[in-house]
């Protein structure tokens, strides 16, 4: 047998060697989490993307790193100009612009993509997805500057997710755009939401969406804050896993809806700072304080 010949059985054992990608944990995490997110109102139409870092070492179980499908250019509405190098080479899977998150489950090769950030860092390699010609998000760009303002607070913080809850929303229009207030305002609603998002929210005026004005606001609020609300808009979420994630704009959400349906009623009850305080101290999270409206 000749060399040519054990190079084509290499590469016939090779690809019987790789998973099926649709199997993938992160691909499930992807198709579960966007179905989640359609259902429950969050991501009308093609609103709302989703991008998760990848461990390489799981990705080439299931696809050939060596095999680019093509490149595309790394863009918003226009054209990204930004410095992008701390994530050259780093592997994500992201929904697709103008993507419909209630057609992911249905048909991932099509609505999601895994791509690299390629060397020169102005554009990523497609390594599986957008079957159809499609490409990342035109948040993609918002995305990549919220990982790298992420990863340097956690290291760990490999996932980002942007949609538009109904009630967050809602409250927009009706609380003052304070990021204390606001904060301290969720933090009543809910026992759980001063233990769930300590660190509070973020909060950004309206802005032009699709740009890399609005990912450079976004990403540093997230140097301080895991969720950023862009205001008459929807919500940024930063966490470690996909559950982490959408666990924290689904609390906001509960809460934001309980003001909503209780804010033009008197209001009798209240959970009070001090006992706010005493949440912290048994669950052992540290709360930004300044927040809160201690004696």
């Amino acid at each position: 047998m000749g060399f040519m010949d054990d190079l084509k059985k290499a590469g016939k054992n090779l690809s019987r060697a790789l998973k099926d990608i649709t199997g993938a944990p992160f691909v499930k995490e992807m198709c579960g989490t966007a179905a989640n997110m359609y259902r429950l109102g969050w991501d009308e139409r093609n609103g709302g993307n989703i991008s998760y870092l990848l461990d390489e070492k799981e990705v080439t179980e299931y696809i050939d790193l060596n095999e680019v499908i093509r490149t595309i250019p790394l863009m918003g509405v226009n054209a990204a100009d930004f410095d992008v190098t701390p994530l050259i080479g780093k592997i994500f899977i992201v929904t697709g612009t103008g993507k419909y998150f209630k057609n992911v489950e249905d048909d991932p090769e099509n609505n999601l993509g895994i791509v690299r950030i390629a060397a020169d860092g102005k554009g990523v390699e497609l390594l599986w997805g957008f079957a159809d010609g499609g490409r990342p998000t035109s948040e993609f760009p918002a995305h990549l500057m919220s990982h790298m303002a992420r990863l340097k607070v956690d290291p760990e913080n490999r996932v980002v997710m942007h949609s538009h809850p109904t009630n967050t929303l809602a409250m927009n229009f009706v609380h003052e755009l304070d990021e204390k207030k606001f904060t301290h305002t969720l933090w009543e609603m809910c026992t759980e939401c001063i233990v769930v998002f300590p660190d509070g929210v973020g909060i950004l005026p309206w802005m032009l969406c699709g740009t890399d004005e609005i990912g450079r606001a976004t990403a540093k609020k997230m140097e301080e804050f895991r969720l950023v609300v862009w205001a008459m808009h929807g919500i940024y979420g930063a966490g470690k896993t996909m559950d982490e994630t959408f666990g924290l704009i689904e609390t906001v959400e509960k809460a934001a809806q309980i003001y909503m349906l209780t804010a033009h009623l008197p209001r009798v009850n209240t959970i009070k700072d001090e006992e706010m305080l005493q949440l912290v101290e048994l669950f052992k999270v540290k709360c930004r304080k300044d927040f809160l409206n201690l004696k």
